[in-house]
Order: structure tokens, then sequence, then C-alpha cells
């Protein structure tokens, strides 16, 4: 009698949990997860919708007659492109990619496509990895986005060496759609942490936008990096929420909505602090840029609105049950969004009339926020005890070097990277940056230092 009355208690307690899913699942939209994140000037934003165009000419066999151009060209002049590499040219070991020298905006730039759904050596990238594989500078990365972004340093090293020292006022700007976005960010980190091999470039001038990221770096790492790495998230986009591992995903047998939905279950039943405990799970990298332009129980797109933040807890945490969380993917779309949101904040701008001096005034008060923002999200790292975070030290020095631990890392790391170039090659120099263990110790090629 006992069994038959508990029976239908433990449904009801169900039927409760699910209901409860349900309605959370089904009201929560992208742009909750930025809701209480601060605005995007246009200085900031200004070259996301130009950086979209020339990843899509990477897509082009021909600059000078393309095929597939956006409204507008995608603004490369073809005498400036220094290197432009294909599937056949690299082997399959990193997405095609091109180098574009920038004289209009002062800008080297290194732009890498996104992931092919007809390239196997994009799959095999895309599943070298598994949780915890690759440890690197205090934290994990995906391991095969950081050995195709080694191999683009094996064969780029020298050409981007010699137009940082030919243009020293020029940024240089690592740019990258999906699979790109996450060589690009990691490629990023590799060229600060060796900025000897670069002419000594100042970590100022570096910087990397990752258009519709990957999550391809732990916690710590992708907020220590928030200084010189952006992510720009359209919306209700699957891939910079998709913390499961994408080698279980592309492995599964069952759908992919089928795994989404349950992943969104996890998400829902599980603490997002349990998560931020894990230093192994990945994240999408840096200070994050959200495109927001659909508003619950509404039909229809909504003049788009950029925010902006260094977020530690509330990273794009929980997938989107959403119509268009693939399409919100599309290169494409991101471009025409992104133009879209950046001419509607010039013309606020305008329409305000700022004098020239204010507007230099404005601009160093941005990167001043943008410096205190960046430390208080680090020290809201280690509030939450995430593993191997650092507090800034306070003393006004590099963002490389924010505490006695990262000070001894970088020394370590220099004594390997003396000279103008690399013993060997990058793989060896990364070897070398191999990390620390979980007591604290440097670890160099396997043996306790």
């Amino acid at each position: 009698m006992s069994i038959a009355c508990g029976l239908p208690l433990l449904e009801c307690v169900y039927c409760l949990a699910c209901t409860r899913w349900a309605w959370k699942k089904c009201l929560h939209t992208g742009g909750h997860d930025s809701e209480n994140w601060p605005e995007a000037t246009p200085e900031e934003f200004e070259p996301i919708p130009r950086l979209c165009r020339y990843i899509l000419a990477v897509y082009e066999d021909d600059l000078r007659n393309p095929v597939s151009a956006p409204p507008g060209g995608y603004g490369i002049d073809p005498d400036c492109v220094i290197t432009k590499k294909s599937y056949k040219d690299t082997q399959g070991r990193v997405p095609p990619y091109l180098l574009y020298l920038d004289h209009e905006h002062a800008d080297i730039v290194l732009a890498i496509r996104g992931l092919n759904l007809g390239s196997q050596s994009d799959y095999k990238t895309l599943l070298d990895n598994k949780p915890g594989q690759r440890k690197f500078d205090g934290g994990y990365v995906h391991n095969g986005l950081l050995k195709a972004a080694v191999y683009v340093l094996n064969t780029e090293c020298d050409t981007l060496r010699e137009l940082v020292e030919k243009y020293p006022n020029y940024t240089l700007t690592f740019t990258g759609h999906s699979l790109g976005s996450g060589v690009a960010a990691l490629l990023t980190i590799v060229v600060v942490r060796n900025r000897e091999q670069f002419g000594n470039i100042d970590r100022k001038r570096i910087r990397c936008y990752a258009i519709a990221p990957a999550r391809c770096m732990s916690l710590n790492l992708a907020v220590r990096y928030a200084d010189v790495i952006n992510s720009i998230v359209l919306q209700d986009d699957f891939l910079p929420r998709t913390a499961t591992p994408l080698q279980d995903i592309f492995q599964s047998l069952f759908c992919l909505p089928c795994v989404l939905c349950l992943r969104c279950m996890r998400d829902t039943c599980i603490p997002e602090e349990h998560f931020l405990k894990d230093p192994r799970r990945l994240y999408a990298p840096g200070r994050c840029y959200h495109i927001v332009e659909r508003k619950p129980f509404r039909i229809g797109r909504n003049p788009p609105v950029v925010r902006t933040a260094v977020p530690v807890d509330g990273r794009f945490e929980h997938i989107v049950l959403s119509c268009n969380a693939t399409s919100d993917h599309a290169l494409l779309w991101i471009e025409r969004e992104s133009q879209r949101a950046l001419d509607l904040m010039l013309q606020k701008y305008r329409a305000m009339e700022i004098p020239p001096t204010q507007k230099m005034e404005r601009q160093e008060t941005l990167a001043k926020e943008h410096n205190e923002e960046h430390k208080a999200a680090l020290r809201r790292a280690v509030t939450l005890d995430i593993p191997h975070a650092y507090s800034p030290s306070g003393d006004g020095q590099d963002n490389d070097h924010m505490s006695a631990t990262s000070l001894e890392s970088s020394s370590s790391v220099g004594s390997v990277r003396k000279g103008n170039r690399p013993s060997g090659n990058w793989e060896d120099l990364i070897e070398r940056l191999f990390d620390r263990d979980d007591h604290g110790q440097l670890l160099v090629k396997g043996h306790i230092k």
C-alpha cells in the first residue's frame, strides 16, 4: 500500500521538476546573458564588421574577382595581401587564412576562416582534445587548436616579425570565425607570452577578435587575457554556450538537437558554482561583446544593441532553446548585424556632436575603465576560488605580470626564449611553456624544476 502511494508522489515530483526546467528554458533567451552589461561604444566596436569581411575574403579563390562579396565588398586591397593559404598549402594542419597589411587602419591582420563541414582535417583538429589533455600557461587549452596555432607560427613567424618591426605604429590583430576563432585566440596567447620573438612588440599593440568563438581555454586564462582577446557573440549562437566536449557531440550516436537538449537539462539541474570549480572546463575567451537584437515574446528583429563585459560567472553558461541558435553562428549574418549595430552607435554619437578633444578624452577614459574592469574580473575569479586564478598586483605593471606566481612563470619562460628566434621550432617552445602541476611547481618537459 505504501509503495502504491509512493509512486504517484514520485511521479508528481518528477513532473514538477520537468515543468520547472521547461519553464526556465523556454523563458531564457540570449539577451538574458548580458542584460546587466553596459553598452559598447563605437570606438571599441569599430573593427569588428571590418574584420568579419576580412575573414569572408579567405573563402574567395581570387580576391580580384570575388564571387560572393557582401554589399560594399570586402574592403581589401589585393596588392596588400602578404600571403593567402588554402587547405592545400597548409596540408590541413590549420584552416585557410590570409595575412593582410591594412594601411588605412594601421593594422597587420591575420584572419582565419571557420569550420569547413566537408573538410576531414578540420574535424581532426576539432576532435583532437579531451578534458584536461593540454595544460598551458597556468590553465588548460584545446589541444587541437593549439597545434594549429603553433603551425601558423612556424610558418608565419618571420613574416610577422618583419612586418611588426617595419611598421612600429601598426597593431597586430589575429581574428577568426568559429574553429578559426579558437586558433586565433590561442595564437594570441602564444605571441603575448613570446613577444621577444616579435621585436619586443608592446602588449597593447596585440589584439584578437574571436567571432562566434569556440570554447578553447580555461576560465582563468579567459579572464587573464581579456585585455587583448575579445569574443563577439550574436544573440543565441550555440557554439560559445556549448561546454560539452565537441568531440562527444560529433562522435555521438544521437542527433545534435538531442545532445543540446540533454545539455540544457544538465545546465539547469547542476549549479553553476560546480562548473566554476572544474579547472579543465573550457570557455569562450577574453572580453565578451554580445549583439542582442531579439526580445522575449516579440516577433522579428529589433535594432541591434551591443553589450560588453569581462564576465567570470555567467559567461554564456546556458544553451538557448531557439530556432536561431545555428543561424546566429553564420559569419555573413554576424557581419551584417554588427555593421547595423555600429551604424546605429555612430548615429547616436554624431547626434551628440562631441568635439574631437572630448572624443580623445573619452577614449582614454574607456581604456581606463576596461583596465579597471579587467582587474575587477581577476579579483572576482580569486573570490570564487577559480583554480589557478591570479589577482592583480596593483603595481601598475603590465597585465602579463599580475602576481608573484605569474612573475615566476614569466621568468622561467623568459630563460627559454632569449634571443631573436626560438631554438628549434615552436612545438619545442610550447612544450617548455607546458605548465604547472596541481602543487604549483613548474613543469619543464615532464620534470619538476
